[in-house]
Order: structure tokens, then sequence, then C-alpha cells
């Protein structure tokens, strides 16, 4: 059964745990140190984009990895994605993060221009398509509209389909950077349309999956979609307005303090 209460004192560590986690210093070891070195709107959304889609494995490999990307790009990623040449492609053939290859990159890059000369941006898919208490819909969308062009095929296991199952960590971690609105200056808040922070999901990945069952916040055992309706429906209950700050607690816990 699904947990529909938490004690005063769990809800006072998380909070506690939030307050810890939720700062600037959070920023340099973590994958969104990749889009916080972009200042324009388009450029940070699609570092943010390039950044989640390796977000998996050792965290420090990620980050080392998440900027090897961008320094590909150059200046302006945004620039980069509209105006490249099928030449301009060629060097980013050698990039490699675990199974996510040059291959996938170079089509990441076709798929961002789509995304952005068809259909307004990657801002304008998640408006269009949200619903009133949750954005995984809006993913699942937007993997369909990534990939309606000639692709490899190998390339759609990049981007998780909530709808088919999945916990979709990447892609809820980066509407988190773009949609969630921080006074610490850690999330970009960048997302200004009808999205709203009461919309997020946990990204829930194996860190924040197991210190949430250890807390006794979750009782499914798989870290998957329904895992991650389970969570949201008790952390929606804590903070209403701004239930994923939450990950930053679970997470720290999880990943950095190795909580017992």
């Amino acid at each position: 059964m699904p947990v529909n209460y938490i004690d005063d004192e769990v809800k006072a560590f998380l909070e506690e745990r939030v307050d810890l986690y939720n700062r600037s210093s959070f920023i340099e070891p973590d994958p969104i140190s990749i889009p916080h070195r972009f200042s324009q709107k388009e450029d940070i959304e699609i570092a943010g984009f390039l950044a989640a889609s390796i977000a998996w494995g050792n965290r420090k490999m990620i980050v080392q990895n998440g900027h090897k990307m961008l320094d590909l790009l150059g200046e302006s990623p945004y620039d980069f994605v509209l105006s490249h040449k099928p030449k301009n492609l060629l060097r980013l053939h050698s990039f490699v993060h675990r199974t996510f290859n040059g291959i996938d990159f170079a089509y990441f890059i076709k798929g961002l221009q789509h995304i952005y000369t068809t259909h307004g941006g990657m801002e304008e898919i998640f408006s269009r398509h949200a619903q009133a208490n949750t954005l995984q819909p809006a993913i699942s969308k937007f993997k369909a509209l990534f990939f309606e062009i000639p692709h490899p095929i190998r390339t759609q296991k990049h981007i998780s389909d909530p709808m088919k199952g999945s916990a979709a960590k990447r892609m809820n971690m980066m509407l988190r950077w773009f949609v969630r609105k921080d006074q610490r200056g850690v999330d970009f808040g960048i997302w200004n349309t009808e999205l709203n922070m009461a919309q997020l999901s946990i990204p829930l990945d194996v860190h924040s999956g197991n210190m949430a069952r250890k807390l006794g916040l979750l009782m499914r055992k798989q870290d998957d979609a329904k895992a991650v309706q389970e969570l949201d429906y008790l952390l929606r209950q804590l903070d209403p307005k701004d239930p994923v700050k939450y990950d930053f607690a679970l997470f720290g816990l999880g990943a950095m303090e190795k909580f017992k």
C-alpha cells in the first residue's frame, strides 16, 4: 500500500537536508554545472538537455563528459544546433559516455534542430502537452516529436518514456532545472509559460529511491513510473507548491552522505 502520511520528525529532517544541499555549492560537482556555463535561455536549454541525457553512472564522469560535449559545440550550443552543416557533426563522432556515443550525439543535434525549427522549441512542446498536475505525458510527446525525423533506432533508448513505465529520471531532472524557481540560484526557472513547480515529478534514481524507502516514504520496490507517482503523491502533500525540492534531500542523503 502507498504511504499516506509522513510524521513531523521525518518532514523536519527532509527540510533540513533541502536547506543543506539546495545551495550554490551544489552546482560545481553536479551535472547542472554544465548549463550553468550559459546565460541565454536556449543555450541553457540545449546544454541542460544534453547534460541530463548522459546523467547516469559516475557523477564525476558525467560532469566531465558533459563539459566535453559543450566544448565540441563552441560558444553557443543554440547557434550550433540551428546553423550546423553535416561536416560540423563529424567532430562529434569521437564522443563516448557509456552507451551514448558519437552517433547518438550527432542525431541529438539534428533532433534539437527539428524541435526548434518545426515545433517552436522545447518549452513550447512541454507547455502545449502538459496536464494540470503532471508533465509526464509531455515527456512522452517530446520523445515522439524528437524522433519523428529519420534517426538511428539505437538512439531512441537515450530518452525514456514514462507512459511506457519508465521513471524518466533524466527528463524529470531536466524539467526541475528549467521549471523550478529557485531563490538559491541552483535551478534556473527559465520556463515562464503555464508550467509550474507543482506539476514537476521527482527525478527518481537508485539514490533517491533507496533513501525514500529507508525513510518510509516509498513502498514500491522498483524505481519506475508507478514509484514516481507514489512518491509524488506524498511529496506534494509536504509542499504542494514545490514538491521536487525534496530531490535535494533524498539525493544528498543517498549519494553524498551514504545515509544508513
